[in-house]
């Protein structure tokens, strides 16, 4: 009985220490978390607010910075007079042609090229596609020269071409495609096959229907690439009537000035449509990252 007794005791210290070393891990999973979170989300807070707030009522720095995010009154006009200031208008409407043109070719490309790389037999598949993929090692900045090059040669600079064509085709979304295709059963396409179905068939009516997760993927990061793309609309476009939201922003800042409170208020409309995005695709979105985790 003496022993029981000890043995019950040293199972309940056991189970306690367990509970304890537990309860730690998760307070320390959660403040981790938290900090995480705050970190993330303070500076878009923090540009919603000063939007929000009068030109001289920002504090960028010293002991009052907490002030500028509190702003006194709310300014709602200065989402306004971005569009007074500067054609914003037009720098928006040119952003989501760009990016609508270019996201619905980069998908096309690379669902084309996936599906022709991992369901059919040709010669030299394997030695292409691994020349194809070892593109993705060389850095954009080394492929920008000879690209604004070429398009020189071609007349495009300037052009909305010269912003779209180049952006339509992508070794990773051929890449992550590609993989999620390999991972559905060949029964599938030997019974489209016996129904009579084509090679465009198969792809169209079988195939791309069960991709939707890897498709909403892919969508996600190239809208948000492209929206987002500062450097490249820099280096191509000349004319001011064809500048894209990055590229537009820029107008509120001068040499020796920056007029904050415009600049943070046009921030908050280009970030809007990206949240429209990923909430749209959010849950095709994850489903598609726990697919590749799990399958890539």
């Amino acid at each position: 009985m003496i022993i029981d007794a000890l043995l019950d005791k040293q199972q309940k210290r056991l189970i306690q220490a367990r509970a304890r070393k537990r309860f730690i891990q998760r307070v320390i999973a959660y403040g981790v978390m938290i900090v995480g979170a705050v970190t993330m989300i303070a500076p878009f807070l923090w540009m919603v607010t000063a939007s929000l707030t009068k030109a001289g009522d920002i504090v960028l720095g010293g002991r009052d910075w907490w002030q500028g995010w509190i702003p006194t009154s709310f300014i709602w006009k200065n989402y306004v007079e971005a569009f007074r200031v500067v054609p914003f208008l037009r720098f928006y409407l040119n952003s989501i042609f760009v990016v609508l043109l270019t996201t619905v070719g980069q998908v096309a490309t690379s669902a084309f090229s996936a599906y022709a790389f991992a369901r059919l037999r040709f010669p030299g598949r394997d030695q292409i596609f691994f020349a194809y993929i070892a593109t993705m090692m060389i850095p954009g900045a080394v492929t920008m020269i000879p690209v604004f090059i070429l398009l020189k040669y071609l007349g495009w600079i300037d052009s909305y071409k010269a912003m779209i064509l180049p952006g339509i085709f992508t070794a990773y979304g051929t890449f992550m495609l590609r993989q999620f295709f390999m991972t559905l059963p060949s029964d599938l396409e030997d019974a489209a096959k016996i129904d009579g179905c084509s090679y465009f068939g198969i792809f169209w009516r079988v195939l791309l229907p069960l991709c939707k997760p890897a498709l909403a993927t892919l969508t996600t990061f190239t809208f948000m690439g492209t929206w987002m793309n500062f450097m490249w609309p820099l280096v191509v476009i000349n004319s001011q009537e064809k500048f894209t939201l990055p590229v537009g922003l820029a107008y509120f800042q001068s040499l020796h000035n920056t007029d904050w409170t415009l600049l943070m208020a046009g921030s908050v409309m280009m970030i809007f449509p990206i949240l429209m995005v990923f909430m749209f695709n959010q849950r095709y979105f994850v489903e598609g990252i726990k697919l590749s985790g799990i399958k890539g």
